[in-house]
């Protein structure tokens, strides 16, 4: 079993952070969003990462010719405090000629459903949804 994750976050100034693991490259977080990803912009990076390294591995596995692949996010938030997120949307865009949909599919309803550690560390009453553009 792995061990206890731990990050450092130094502030820089204004609302500017910037931080990570021990020994490793570091990111930046604005919490105005102005300069760098904001916090909750952020998590949803974490989750099109998590999502998105589970699906490329899996769609390898299975020897599709992968060209191309992105993933938007689209989080959907509360207008009051806390203004956490309600539902998320995530959009996989997929280029691999000669691959069925169903394939890739299946290959995202596994990270969701299984592999994704974020997607399991999120709120179990956020509405998440997922939707496949298979590009040519």
């Amino acid at each position: 079993m792995p061990g206890p994750a731990h990050v450092t976050l130094h502030w820089k100034e204004g609302m500017l952070f910037e931080g990570g693991r021990p020994e490793r490259p570091s990111a930046v977080i604005d919490a105005d969003g102005q300069q760098a990803p904001s916090p909750m912009d952020a998590l949803l990076l974490a989750l099109a990462g998590c999502t998105g390294a589970d699906v490329v591995s899996i769609l390898k596995k299975k020897r599709a010719d992968l060209r191309a692949f992105r993933v938007e996010v689209v989080g959907e938030r509360r207008a009051e405090h806390p203004k956490r997120y309600t539902a998320i949307t995530l959009t996989y865009h997929v280029t691999a000629p000669g691959f069925a949909r169903d394939q890739v599919l299946h290959a995202i309803e596994l990270s969701l459903g299984k592999y994704c550690s974020v997607t399991h560390s999120l709120a179990p009453d956020i509405a998440l949804r997922h939707e496949l553009v298979l590009e040519a």
